[in-house]
């Protein structure tokens, strides 16, 4: 039990910023890679199929471990989780570096994403423990921009080094990045992390494991390979299989629980309506923003002939927004007006969209400067969003299930994220084939839309304020 009248924890910032070097080591490792391609085929002779696995790897062995790393963190701790899965993500990078053969580096890629999903659901555990309330608000403030930009600046840095070629070493340094990263984020987690034991008495379900990881990983493969190979009969096969396996998890959880035995997931905090809503908006709102933006980086690569680096940087209109957005929303708007931040961020997305659609019609040469508006716009109300949404999620939820709604959550905005890669490059490439670049993002730009409004209309049943809690507080280093 935590006691509320301790003081709050010191280094309850410095979690913060161990916990945003992890998220922005995963944001390269997702991003990174994309542009390293014509590098990798000319030195390990990679095919396309290969290439492929490297890049997707990586997502579908982290989307389909993450409910069950949230859960290891009850039992083992969070601390020692979050340094395990730190190390082994780091000695993987730098391994990945290393890899003499294509084969090699897929294996690679893929235990730094299992470790991923050990590291990850740790970090929002750890600041649910340690921050609450405004504290809370105000570190998704930061966390939502972040998130972007590492994802935004992954292309940037990875075509610049691969254009320096460093001592000749090539591809090789868009894995080398991340050790330095994460060596210098392991000694700080190490020394501020709190010593907080887990709970031995929190088994792990193993039948429920085999099932989440099974599906998860179902869902992931699909969405990961499926736009690329044009959606043969084994990727519908696999989205099939994966709906159909999430609900026998569901059954199976619930089947457990009445005869007594402990569940993978904690059913009761689907219970609280900030959690199981907060699910459904994190779905609909990540598919949307990380849909938008790789249609936006293929649209000026593809459609504008951008380089990597330089569609990185005309994406940086769209984190500078969510910047903006997020800081408002996380030290004032927040707290304020509750859960009118959530409408507020909805309609200036709805409204970027909008006049990134009028921006793309017009005629002339084209110029970034063009869209920079609808997109700053878009960024701004994505920024806000995030910030509010991530606290009133995990101030909902209780001590003891923290660790199952971290791994929920994280593998939710996974599994939606690529959900959205999916949608909107079959969208953006079947409507490129027979009209323009501008055309075809015109086109995508109705999904957002549609998503955007269902995520309004359910924020209105969101809890007007998110819960106040006396959680942070840990008396012990």
């Amino acid at each position: 039990m935590t006691d509320s009248s301790a003081a709050p924890y010191r280094w309850r910032w410095a979690i913060l910023g161990v916990m945003l070097a992890a998220e922005i080591m995963d944001m390269l490792d997702t991003t990174i890679v994309n542009v390293a391609g014509p590098s990798l085929e000319t030195s390990l002779g990679m095919t396309t199929l290969g290439l492929q696995w490297v890049i997707g790897g990586y997502a579908l062995a982290l989307g389909a471990g993450l409910v069950i790393g949230g859960r290891l963190g009850d039992r083992h701790g969070r601390r020692r989780l979050f340094l395990l899965g730190l190390a082994v993500f780091t000695l993987a990078s730098l391994m990945c570096s290393l890899a003499p053969t294509s084969e090699l580096l897929i294996a690679f890629r893929i235990i730094q994403g299992a470790a991923g999903a050990l590291l990850l659901p740790q970090g929002l555990g750890l600041l649910r423990e340690n921050l609450s309330g405004r504290e809370l608000a105000a570190a998704f403030g930061v966390f939502g921009p972040v998130l972007g930009l590492g994802g935004i600046l992954g292309p940037v840095i990875g075509g610049g080094l691969i254009e320096a070629d460093l001592f000749g070493l090539g591809w090789r340094t868009v894995f080398l990045v991340n050790v330095p990263i994460g060596i210098a984020a392991l000694v700080v987690a190490a020394r501020i992390l709190p010593r907080r034991a887990g709970d031995r008495t929190v088994t792990i379900d193993p039948v429920g494991g085999v099932i989440v990881v099974a599906s998860s990983g179902a869902l992931m493969l699909a969405l990961t390979f499926g736009p690329e190979l044009d959606w043969p009969a084994w990727a519908w096969a696999c989205v099939t299989a994966g709906v159909l396996g999430l609900l026998a998890f569901g059954a199976q959880q619930y089947g457990l629980l009445r005869r007594g035995g402990v569940p993978l997931v904690t059913a009761t905090m689907f219970r609280r309506r900030a959690y199981s809503l907060g699910l459904i908006g994190i779905a609909l709102f990540f598919s949307s923003l990380t849909g938008t933006q790789l249609v936006l980086t293929l649209f000026l690569q593809l459609g504008n002939g951008f380089t990597a680096g330089e569609a990185g940087l005309g994406n940086l209109p769209l984190a500078i927004g969510s910047a903006v957005g997020g800081a408002l929303s996380g030290a004032w708007l927040a707290e304020k007006i509750g859960r009118s931040v959530l409408q507020l961020g909805a309609i200036a997305q709805i409204a970027g969209a909008a006049l990134l659609w009028v921006e793309l019609g017009q005629a002339g040469e084209f110029s970034i400067w063009i869209i920079t508006p609808g997109i700053a716009l878009f960024g701004a109300g994505g920024g806000a969003i995030i910030a509010a949404l991530f606290s009133t999620i995990l101030a909902a939820v209780k001590d003891e299930e923290i660790g199952s709604a971290s791994g929920v959550l994280t593998a939710v905005q996974a599994i939606a994220s690529a959900l959205g890669v999916a949608v909107f490059t079959s969208i953006f490439f079947d409507t490129a084939d027979s009209d323009s670049p501008a055309a075809a993002f015109q086109r995508t730009l109705v999904v957002p839309a549609i998503t955007l409004t269902v995520f309004l209309a359910l924020s209105f049943a969101f809890p007007r304020k998110a819960k106040e809690d006396a959680h942070a507080v840990v008396t012990g280093e």
